[in-house]
């Protein structure tokens, strides 16, 4: 009995009994370090892209808002435009209806 406890001794730690040993202290604190430095970049990075996003529908809003007023403008300049259409081709019949009275006459 005595041999297998003499041999139980010599043989080196399997891995199963490492992974029950905690971690030593420095490396706890460590990859807490490491961790807390990551989160502060991810923060960081978020507040970032949040004040973008912001940015980003300000000026969405304010083309929104002058694409609004350019189609308003554009639908008025076609009203003149329709409008002196209109008038024009009033002018050329009456225009086309003397001349060809005044050539039956």
């Amino acid at each position: 009995m005595e041999a297998s406890k003499s041999t139980t001794a010599a043989t080196p730690p399997s891995s199963s009994d490492l992974q029950l040993l905690p971690p030593p202290p420095e490396f706890d604190s460590h990859l807490s370090s490491l961790i807390y430095g990551l989160s502060q970049q991810v923060q960081g990075a978020m507040e970032n892209m949040l004040k973008m996003t912001n940015e980003v529908d300000q000026s969405s809003a304010e083309v929104t808002e002058e694409i609004e007023k350019c189609k308003d403008s554009t639908l008025e300049k076609k009203k003149v435009l329709e409008e002196e259409k209109e008038h024009f081709e009033k002018a050329a019949y009456t225009v086309l209806d003397m001349l060809t009275n005044g050539d039956s006459r």
